[in-house]
C-alpha cells in the first residue's frame, strides 16, 4: 500500500491528493476506478464526510470498536497499522462479506447540532458534581459534614458554620468556598438554561411526529355511545 501524508484540517491539499490519483489512473490502460474513501468516527466530526460527498467521491465512516482484532497478544498500535487495517476492512466491506464492520449513520447538520444540548448538559452535570465534592472536601478537613452546596441557602449556611473543634471558618477558606460557590451557581444556571432549550426542542418533536398527531385527534374527537372492551 501507498501511503501519503496530509497536514491534519488540510482538505484542499487531501483534494488535491485524489485529483493526482484520478490524473494517474486516467493514464492506465485498465480503464477508470471510482474513489471510496474510509475513516474512523471521532473527535473530527463528519464535516470532511460532507465535503468529499460533495465532491462526489464515496465515503464511509466506521465505528472504529467493530473492527475485528486479534486478542491473543498485545498488539502494536500505529496509524500505519491502523490505516492497513482500514484499507482491508473497506475492502471486505465493499465485497460484501458479513459481519465486517460497523458503518456509522451519518446525522444531518441539524441531528448533530440537537445532539449536542445533551452532551453539554452532561458535561455541566459533570462540573456541578465536581465543584460539589470540591466544597464538601474543603469543608470535611475542617471536621464538618453537615454541608450541602446545593441547597438554596448554602450562603447563608455558609457564614453560620463552625469547625470540628468550636471555631469559625478561617477567612481565606470561606472566601474560597465563596469563590467556589460562585462557580457552582454559574453551572447550575446554565443547566437550567440548557435544560430549557432541550424541553422546547423536545415539545416541538413531539408535536410534529405522526404518533402526537394521531393520539391529539382522538383525544379532540373521543368514542360516544360505543363500548370499549376491556384489558383482562
Amino acid at each position: 500500500m501507498s501511503k501519503h501524508a496530509v497536514r491534519g484540517g488540510d482538505i484542499t491539499g487531501l483534494l488535491a491528493r485524489f485529483a493526482q490519483l484520478r490524473t494517474r489512473h486516467r493514464r492506465a490502460p485498465v480503464g477508470t476506478f471510482a474513489l471510496v474513501v474510509i475513516q474512523e468516527a471521532g473527535l473530527d466530526g463528519f464535516w470532511i464526510h460532507r465535503i468529499l460527498e460533495a465532491e462526489g467521491i464515496e465515503s464511509h465512516v466506521v465505528d472504529a470498536a467493530s473492527i475485528a482484532t486479534s486478542r491473543r497478544r498485545r498488539r502494536a498500535k500505529t496509524d500505519k497499522i491502523d490505516g492497513e487495517a482500514l484499507v482491508r476492512a473497506l475492502l471486505a466491506y465493499k465485497r460484501g462479506e458479513p459481519r465486517v464492520c460497523a458503518m456509522v449513520r451519518i446525522p444531518s447538520v441539524k441531528e448533530e447540532d440537537h445532539r449536542r444540548i445533551g452532551r453539554e448538559r452532561k458535561l455541566l452535570v459533570g462540573e456541578r458534581t465536581c465543584l460539589v465534592i470540591r466544597i464538601k472536601g474543603l469543608l470535611f478537613a475542617e471536621g464538618i459534614t453537615a454541608y450541602e452546596p446545593l441547597r438554596r441557602d448554602r450562603r447563608h449556611r455558609l457564614e453560620e458554620l463552625r469547625t470540628g473543634d468550636g471555631r469559625a471558618l478561617p477567612e481565606h477558606l470561606k472566601g474560597q468556598i465563596r469563590r467556589e460557590l460562585d462557580r457552582l451557581e454559574l453551572v447550575i444556571a446554565q443547566i437550567k438554561e440548557v435544560q430549557a432549550e432541550r424541553d422546547a426542542l423536545l415539545a416541538i418533536e413531539v408535536a410534529e411526529t405522526p404518533a402526537a398527531t394521531l393520539l391529539d385527534r382522538v383525544c379532540r374527537h373521543p368514542l360516544r355511545g360505543r363500548a370499549v372492551p376491556a384489558l383482562r
